[in-house]
């Protein structure tokens, strides 16, 4: 199938609202869609009814961050709607991120940054504050030219760390997803910026937790770093996924949605099981 299985919407750091990014995935001849909000399940019910309106197929997901190592993500498919376990640990990391947003901005202010949490907030819309909103009001007052350039200077330093938001370890990522009957993948493996022996012995211990797939394709992997994870996926008996990690071209300007042939026809079960 034409699928993509890592998207984002402004149900956490994304530009468009969950059904507009089910449209759009639709216009591309996408036939498998999941949205992969960070630490947050509040767009699915809206992307699902989509979904079902637009003939695509969404699959519930969420991508969590692990504390182990920065851009350390797990993402997860097909649980269940109730999910209790999974619905308290999303409420934990968002009430993290709500009290980080003092801490970037003052953070931001020591840098000569001035821009305030109620700026963020303004661009998030009610939604949870992410580093993304505090870039596009930086972008917006004239302190950087783009998003990225917010990340490369500001928030995806070594300094910026020291004020990061407290997050499980990716143990418990993998075994909440479990719990909650849904199926866990290693998100976008190049930015742990790992070298091939430690990755490969990360992924064997991800797969003793329970780890089911590798997001083997990924707009910035190189090809050879694709062969990679395709070995490491056959080594340990994980499934591929791929995605793009869409977030809008206010966020990412160089990503966009993709049709990648993949086969989420397990993932598509695995809800089912979960009930629809």
């Amino acid at each position: 199938m034409k699928a993509d299985l890592h998207t984002h919407s402004t149900a956490s750091d994304g530009q468009y609202a969950p059904a507009e990014v089910v449209r759009r995935a639709g216009d591309l001849g996408i036939q498998a869609l999941a949205l992969t909000d960070h630490d947050s399940l509040d767009g699915l019910e809206e992307a699902q009814a989509a979904g079902k309106a637009l003939g695509v197929s969404v699959l519930r997901g969420i991508e969590l961050g692990a504390r182990e190592r920065r851009s350390f993500h797990i993402l997860g498919y097909g649980f269940s709607a109730a999910a209790p376990e999974l619905r308290d640990l999303c409420a934990w990391m968002k009430r993290g991120r709500d009290e980080r947003k003092f801490r970037i901005a003052d953070y931001l202010r020591e840098k000569g940054v001035p821009v305030t949490a109620e700026e963020a907030e303004e661009i998030a819309g009610g939604n949870v504050i992410g580093r993304p909103h505090f870039a596009q009001a930086m972008v917006r007052r004239g302190y950087v030219q783009s998003v990225q350039e917010a990340f490369e200077r500001y928030l995806d330093t070594p300094d910026y760390a020291r004020i990061e938001r407290p997050k499980p370890a990716a143990r418990a990522c993998v075994e909440t997803i479990r719990a909650a009957g849904g199926r866990a993948a290693l998100a976008h493996p190049y930015q742990l910026k790992l070298e091939d022996g430690d990755l490969d012995a990360l992924v064997g211990e991800l797969a003793g937790y329970g780890l089911d797939a590798i997001e083997c394709f990924y707009p910035r992997h190189t090809p050879e770093q694709t062969v990679f994870y395709l070995r490491l996926a056959e080594k340990y008996r994980l499934r591929v996924t791929g995605g793009s990690d869409f977030h809008g071209e206010k966020v990412k300007p160089d990503i966009r949605l993709t049709a990648w042939d993949l086969d989420p026809a397990w993932l598509l079960e695995v809800q089912r099981e979960n009930g629809e």
